[in-house]
């Protein structure tokens, strides 16, 4: 009898943690509260759609005539049954037309294209970070954090960032020009620290000083492409040290129509022609 008892009592307890815990969870999710981004990205957006007054399912949305022909040639590259390959390429698209962001209604219309369920959508676009979900400024700031830059200064282009625009990571300037984001590596650790600009181009070795001249030539439109500092491509501070005599020519190329033209002449040749 005392087993039985002890049995009842770990049961009681246990089914009110389990209502407790319940409760807490819908405490949470009644109440909405996500903060300013997810704990995984300090400005991205949780995987849970929050309702923006500019960012809802009935916000206004549709790809223009130019949009639609790009897509059309996109679903060419798939088989009928495998239109939902086109999706990430769909999301592109629509981010480019719509000021570097898209909106929830965007994907619904992307899922009504490819006809598959709105979900599959929204797991890409939350999955990719390269997709914004919110709006962004002009110039979104991706600017590489990874062990060679940080290495090399990347703090220093953060504190640049912040001074001239008045932001930190994962926030967006009062005058919407830049929006500033941290990444992961962005493949130019020789010219490290560097930042990508709007998913696109790429400027490399920077400091304090010239981060905030690159600031103010992105907003004159007169932004000079890859590294600040006059390096020619990746080459060391020493200069070239290999290929003295230049980029050696590639390797010969057979011709092959007339290696076409041989072996119709052998084979003519076998047959008594």
């Amino acid at each position: 009898f005392q087993c039985v008892s002890q049995s009842s009592i770990m049961l009681s307890k246990l089914r009110h943690r389990s209502i407790s815990t319940t409760r807490l969870i819908e405490q949470f999710v009644n109440r909405r509260y996500f903060g300013h981004g997810s704990i995984a990205h300090p400005r991205k957006p949780p995987p849970a759609h929050i309702d923006l007054p500019d960012n809802t399912s009935s916000t206004p949305f549709d790809f223009s005539s130019e949009d639609y022909e790009k897509i059309r040639n996109v679903l060419k590259k798939y088989p009928l049954n495998y239109k939902q390959s086109a999706c990430i390429p769909l999301l592109w698209i629509a981010q480019e037309s719509n000021d570097n962001w898209i909106p929830l209604s965007a994907m619904n219309r992307i899922a009504e294209i490819l006809e598959i369920h709105p979900m599959r959508v929204y797991e890409v676009a939350t999955f990719y970070t390269m997709f914004n979900r919110q709006k962004v400024g002009k110039y979104h700031l991706q600017v590489c954090g990874t062990t060679p830059c940080m290495v090399r200064g990347s703090d220093d282009v953060f504190r640049a960032i912040k001074d001239y625009a008045g932001i930190e990571q994962g926030q967006t300037s009062k005058n919407k020009m830049f929006t500033c984001d941290e990444v992961e590596c962005l493949a130019a650790c020789a010219n490290a620290p560097m930042m990508q600009v709007n998913n696109s181009e790429v400027y490399e070795d920077l400091s304090y000083d010239n981060t905030i001249e690159l600031l103010k030539a992105l907003e004159n439109g007169t932004a000079k492409i890859g590294s600040q500092v006059g390096r020619n491509q990746a080459e060391g501070i020493q200069g070239r040290t290999s290929l003295m005599n230049g980029v050696p020519p590639p390797p010969p190329c057979r011709d092959f129509d007339q290696l076409k033209s041989e072996l119709q002449q052998q084979k003519e040749k076998a047959d008594g022609k």
